[in-house]
């Protein structure tokens, strides 16, 4: 099972405003086509662990999800990842800010989020 963020991000009234209620702008598997509408925002699945017990079978798989957020402006790209922030906090632990940057080739802005979701098995 995967966690929910395409569903949670599609639910939000702040993300749907700003991408759309499309919902080809939230992208899996770490991709987007290249001539996708800015802004948009692209996640995956880092890794997949088992919250182990020494007495029971796991209940849990702890998913480490990075959410790369894109825009044509610097401002812009900051708003989305806050509204994508405020969307996902409440499901599951943001545990970072990866990165902030401007891509050299495509010349859009990119800022990584990093959340860990609990998903149930």
């Amino acid at each position: 099972m995967l966690p929910p963020v395409y569903r949670l991000l599609h639910e939000n009234a702040a993300v749907r405003a700003l991408l759309g209620d499309s919902p080809t702008r939230v992208f899996g598997a770490g991709t987007a086509p290249q001539d996708t509408t800015k802004p948009y925002v692209v996640w995956t699945l880092i890794t997949g662990v088992p919250e182990n017990s020494l007495s029971d079978l796991p209940t849990h798989d702890r998913m480490p999800v990075q959410l790369d957020c894109w825009a044509v402006k610097e401002a812009d790209v900051r708003v989305l990842a806050t509204a994508v922030r405020d969307a996902l906090e409440p499901h599951a632990h943001m545990t970072g800010v990866l990165l902030s940057e401007r891509e050299a080739e495509t010349k859009l802005y990119r800022l990584a989020l990093q959340f860990d979701f609990w998903v149930a098995r």
